[in-house]
């Protein structure tokens, strides 16, 4: 099975930015979706970006402006940027990878926290 890894995480102060990591452990592959999900304590997890093979992207109403999704077929990574963090950003991010007939994966998540 795929094995997705999240890395950028950490603590930054309101108005910072911070850069979000998935890399696959397959070498090349071809995905329908790859997307961000973020979940807080208390909260259900919600989808924050997405990407489809097709070339559609898409975002939380609460991130459009300061979140971009991105993607290195070469690196077989898929980014997060996320500038001018908000407190209300804080949350555990996932990546989350679907090709079809594969099957779906879930990476364990980095921890995001905005702070003063």
């Amino acid at each position: 099975q795929v094995q997705l890894v999240e890395s950028g995480g950490g603590l930054v102060q309101p108005g910072g930015s911070l850069r979000l990591s998935c890399a696959a452990s397959a070498s090349f592959f071809e995905f329908q979706a790859m997307g961000w999900y973020r979940q807080a304590p208390g909260k259900q997890r919600e989808l924050v970006a997405a990407i489809t093979s097709g070339g559609g992207i898409n975002y939380a109403d609460s991130v459009k402006g300061r979140f971009t999704i991105s993607g290195d077929n070469a690196k077989n990574t898929v980014y997060l940027q996320m500038n001018s963090l908000k407190p209300e950003d804080t949350a555990v991010y996932y990546c989350h990878g679907d090709w079809g007939e594969d099957g779906n994966y879930w990476g364990q998540g980095t921890q995001v926290t905005v702070s003063s």
